[in-house]
Formats: C-alpha cells, sequence, structure tokens
C-alpha cells in the first residue's frame, strides 16, 4: 500500500493523465489503496484544480477532461525530453508559429529540468538536424530562454551585440518583448547606455546575462511591439507596396499567410487580393509567396514580377523542363 499520500497523488494524477477511462478497482489495484482512498484522493485533485470526471457503472470510470484552467502537468522522463527538444528546434529557427509563448514554455520546463535530463535534451539535439523553413540564422535556444526569462520577469538584460556593419558593443537593457517574424526573433528593448528604445536581432546577440535588477515597465511608443518592430525596420530599409491576387478563396490563402505579409481581400468565392508592405528583397517576397501553395499574379511592383518569372523560370529549369 502507497501510505505517502503526496506521492500516490501525483501517481494517480500521472495515471489520468493518459487518454483513457480509469475504472475505480483499477486506480485502487495500481495505487495498491481501497477504492474509498481512490475517491478521497480524486476528491483531492478536484480540490487543486484538476477537473476529473466520474462515469456511472458497476464498476465506476475516472477520466481527466478540459477544464477551465491549464493545471500543472505531470511528465515522465521520456515525455519532458521530447517536449524540450521539441521546443528547442523551434526555438532555434524562427519558424512561423512559434511565437515569445513557446520559448516562456522551454524556459519553464528547462529551469525544471534535472541535469541528467538536460544533458540527454542537449546531445539528442545535438545529433539531430531539424529541417525548417525560412532563411533566418539559428539561434542557440539558450539565448531566447535566458531572454524570455528576463521579459517575463522583468528583469534588465546584459548582452554582446554585432551590428549589421560588424560593430561589437556591449548593451544593457530593459526587454520588453521577443517578436518573431516568421525569419528570425528580435528583441525590443529600451537601451539603458542610449536612453532610447531598440530593437536587436537575436541571432546577433552573444553572451545574454540576467542581472538580477528589477525594474519596473516603461510604455512603448506604439503600444505593440510587433508595431514598433515593422516601424523601425521601415526606418532602416526600403520599403515598397505590393499587390498579387491569388486563384484561390480568401479563406484559405488567409490560413497559410503570415499576418506579416497582409490580410487577403476576397474578389469572389475563387480568388481573393493580398495588398501590402515588405521591407524584404523581392526575391524573398516572391518565394514566400510560392511557398503559400496557390496560383497568384503579380500587380506590382515590376521589381517582384519579374523576381516571380525568375523563381519559375529556374524552378522549371530544375525540373528538366
Amino acid at each position: 500500500m502507497t501510505t505517502d499520500t503526496p506521492a500516490r497523488l501525483l501517481t494517480l494524477l500521472s495515471l489520468l493523465q493518459t487518454p483513457r477511462e480509469w475504472p475505480g478497482g483499477e486506480l485502487a489495484e495500481r495505487l495498491g489503496v481501497s477504492r474509498r482512498t481512490v475517491r478521497r484522493d480524486i476528491d483531492r485533485l478536484r480540490e487543486l484544480g484538476y477537473p476529473v470526471q466520474a462515469t456511472m457503472g458497476a464498476d465506476g470510470g475516472y477520466r481527466l477532461v478540459a477544464g477551465k484552467a491549464m493545471p500543472p502537468l505531470v511528465l515522465d522522463d521520456e515525455e519532458a525530453v521530447a517536449i524540450a527538444v521539441g521546443l528547442r528546434a523551434g526555438a532555434g529557427h524562427a519558424l512561423e508559429g512559434v511565437d515569445e509563448a513557446s520559448v516562456r514554455a522551454l524556459a519553464k520546463l528547462e529551469q525544471v529540468l534535472p541535469s541528467r535530463l538536460r544533458h540527454r535534451v542537449t546531445t539528442l539535439q545535438a545529433a539531430t538536424t531539424p529541417l525548417t523553413s525560412g532563411d533566418g540564422a539559428s539561434i542557440a535556444p539558450e539565448t531566447l530562454t535566458v531572454m524570455a526569462s528576463t521579459v517575463a520577469g522583468r528583469e534588465r538584460l546584459r548582452f554582446a551585440y554585432r551590428a549589421g556593419d560588424g560593430t561589437e558593443s556591449r548593451r544593457l537593457t530593459e526587454p520588453y518583448r521577443l517578436v518573431s517574424t516568421g525569419r528570425r526573433w528580435y528583441l525590443v528593448a529600451y537601451d539603458l547606455d542610449r536612453a532610447d528604445w531598440r530593437t536587436f536581432r537575436v541571432d546577433r546577440v552573444s553572451e545574454p546575462f540576467a542581472t538580477g535588477a528589477r525594474f519596473a515597465p516603461r510604455e512603448l511608443p506604439t503600444g505593440d511591439a510587433a508595431e514598433y518592430l515593422r516601424r523601425s525596420m521601415q526606418r532602416r530599409q526600403e520599403v515598397y507596396d505590393f499587390d498579387v491576387t491569388f486563384a484561390a478563396p480568401a479563406e484559405a490563402v488567409a490560413a497559410k499567410v503570415p499576418a506579416w505579409l497582409g490580410t487577403p481581400e476576397p474578389l469572389d468565392a475563387n480568388s481573393c487580393r493580398l495588398r501590402g508592405s515588405s521591407g524584404d528583397a523581392p526575391e524573398w517576397t516572391a518565394v514566400r509567396l510560392a511557398l503559400l501553395g496557390f496560383e497568384f499574379t503579380v500587380r506590382k511592383p515590376a521589381e517582384l514580377a519579374e523576381q516571380a518569372r525568375e523563381l519559375g523560370a529556374r524552378l522549371t529549369r530544375a525540373a528538366g523542363g
């Protein structure tokens, strides 16, 4: 019989988190306790916020269902390693859909991983090569997790930074948000030495260090980190407007197009129009549009249309056409 109540509750919770219904008798046998004890333990889990549903019947059954809030999960070693490896692989490349929330989750998980599991995660990731999309530079997951922790904890962050022209400097910042553009990660932060807001490409950051000094968050000029990054990028590079039509419903295109490219406008049931601005090279924009998987026509600018033609010809030659 399991007399350690906390340990028994964790074992019970681990069983209930598998996607099946557990008869009360089977749970009692697994835990080495009476059915009455199982019922009391179920009530304790409910008090802790776990939505355990009971079913009627001769034997009675229990299963964990979706609730209004996310209670703590209990993971075994293999599950923890699998999740950490997946999050690290995604965080290291600025993939669409892998945003700051994923990095925060990785930071929380790695904070509590035992050293033996952390070593397994590092070894496994070093032995694998993820197939990723986009041409952004890869980033050490540790860099992102340190940054995410300082953003969440409102803690000053110090790091070395290499600018686009190769100039190196050391920065002391008050980090505000991490932003993924689908190609790269950026940090939006208040630069204390320059007394102004700045954006930093995370792949150019090295030696990130959480200083432990707390700060009261300042008000960002635009109120939104993604918008601030967009305006900052527009100031630094030439931005052009584009106009493209797709031979596909707006809903289908909207499900695949990243938000930073714009929002499709329906023309009819089977076509739509996408208008927006980009600071990327026309060649990259042409590739990004082609990767959506729909027939499209570039209305403007001429440079983007030319790049689309060259891309099509290059792919035709590659296929032996």
